[in-house]
């Protein structure tokens, strides 16, 4: 039986296409502006996140903070218990679609780690799609191709 091989770089692009449709008010902005609504809806989400992120995070040895730029985003850094990267930068979102997003960027050598940056950027792309395919998370990169791992859930 012989084997068909896709190039990595082609189902890496295919994965990352994917997931920026499935993610559109990541890329773009919305054409049309919130209603009063739709604003207090994502509000309400955001403040119980924030009493979540506040009551859980020191658990696991993680200080959440809003995000000064993106008032629907929280950031914080595990640094504790970690075994193959100096820390993880975690960022969570609060879409107007009642979804939250998780973006875990590994940082490596004070680093994030960085298609463009790897001394072998195919190995990494095929170790991060076999990833998305065996583990519960999906990997991808976002617009200055630093990796992260994803999950989101809607409410």
């Amino acid at each position: 039986m012989k084997r068909i091989t896709v190039p990595a770089t082609l189902v890496f692009l295919l994965a990352l296409s994917a997931v920026a449709a499935a993610q559109p008010a990541h890329q773009t902005q919305p054409t049309t502006a919130p209603t009063s609504q739709e604003t207090a809806s994502r509000d309400a989400i955001r403040e119980k996140l924030r009493t979540l992120l506040n009551t859980e995070g020191p658990k696991m040895n993680v200080a959440f903070k809003q995000s000064e730029k993106q008032p629907y985003n929280f950031v914080g850094i595990m640094s504790t218990g970690l075994t193959n990267a100096d820390s993880f930068e975690i960022v969570v979102l609060v879409s107007g679609q009642d979804t939250i997003h998780f973006r875990i960027y590994p940082r490596y050598k004070g680093a994030y780690l960085n298609v463009d940056k790897a001394s072998n950027s195919a190995a990494l792309m095929r170790q991060m799609v076999r990833f998305s395919d065996k583990n519960f998370l999906y990997w991808g990169a976002d617009d200055t191709f630093d990796i992260f791992a994803g999950y989101n859930f809607t409410l």
